[in-house]
């Protein structure tokens, strides 16, 4: 008799609540593993799930010795939190949860820009204090937005921001159809009632959005950040808001997070802060995991995989 072939065994970097991978039972050994005890299981693996996407534990360990994973998929948009000089040179394919996120994240920028036009934030606070105060609010169609980041996710912004009027403007890597490049931003943040940061953090995109970037802006301009905290100088933003060069903010990501109870944001004038809720809707979990396993099988018959991450940029190539 020809002696089976061993299942290829898959590590999972647990998240609590785990990932639902019923459909691999007689695919995959499935072996799961805290950060503690990551670096002693990867010798092992043939493929790794990176089920917890805000872990540090893989740009720890993967410098070590051994074989390393032929593929490892995080279920996340960034990688920043995996990527290491050792893995971006190996020849492990990376892919992400490209796709799973857009529209999610895309709503809740939508949702920022309606309420912060109509004053809503305002309106709450007004009604706990039992204050009838009447004011007029800004028109949201006819307003301009600046996207910075020309990936699914920007791409998706634009569309839901264009459904409610707004004319918008896109930034990306470089310059292409449809795509203002890099050298275009100060000219349009000058311009522009809302800019929305949904970029990948690179090497170019960290601390893009500091002092001189809010001097751009026009008082009467808001700030989103829904791409990753590190995009933004924290401190420079509060200051802005402060000084009201600024009419507003909002963060729904942070250079630390959990932001810490005594963090000076949370004071900050003007800013709405969100703990990284923005591509979070009910059922996502289930989302990330069937993306996974359907990446998974299609790995296993030797398909190529989708979602692969360009490790030296750091995120998924256009089209």
């Amino acid at each position: 008799m020809t002696p089976a072939t061993p299942l290829p065994t898959l590590l999972v970097l647990d998240a609590d609540p785990p990932p639902r991978l019923g459909r691999l039972t007689g695919k995959a050994r499935i072996v799961h593993t805290d950060a503690d005890g990551l670096a002693e299981r990867l010798p092992a693996a043939d493929a790794l799930l990176v089920w917890d996407f805000t872990s540090h534990a893989v740009r720890a360990a993967w410098p070590g010795t051994g074989p390393r994973p032929r593929w490892v998929h995080t279920a996340s948009a960034g990688v920043d939190h995996l990527m290491c000089p050792e893995l971006a040179a190996s020849d492990t394919v990376v892919t992400n949860a490209r796709g799973i996120f857009d529209e999610p994240i895309a709503e809740y920028v939508t949702a920022l820009v309606l309420a912060a036009a109509k004053d809503l934030p305002r309106t709450l606070d007004l009604q706990r204090e039992r204050t009838w105060r009447h004011r007029e609010t800004r028109r949201v169609a006819g307003t301009r937005a600046v996207v910075v980041g020309s990936g699914p996710i920007g791409r998706a912004i634009v569309r839901m921001l264009k459904a409610v009027g707004v004319t918008t403007a896109l930034v990306g890597r470089a310059a292409r159809s449809g795509v203002h490049g890099p050298e275009d931003l100060d000219r349009l943040m000058a311009r522009a009632d809302w800019v929305i940061a949904a970029a990948p953090l690179t090497d170019d995109t960290h601390g893009m959005f500091d002092t001189r970037r809010f001097g751009v802006m026009q008082p009467s301009a808001w700030f989103v950040n829904v791409g990753r905290g590190q995009l933004v100088v924290e401190e420079d933003l509060a200051e802005a808001l402060r000084r009201r060069w600024i009419a507003g903010a909002a963060l729904d990501v942070f250079a630390r997070e959990p932001l810490g109870e005594d963090s000076p944001l949370w004071g900050v004038p003007g800013l709405i802060v969100s703990p990284h809720m923005s591509g979070d809707t009910v059922g996502w979990r289930d989302e990330l995991a069937v993306q996974f396993v359907d990446l998974y099988e299609g790995w296993a018959a030797g398909r190529p995989l989708a979602n692969v991450v360009d490790k030296k940029r750091g995120y998924v190539p256009g089209h």
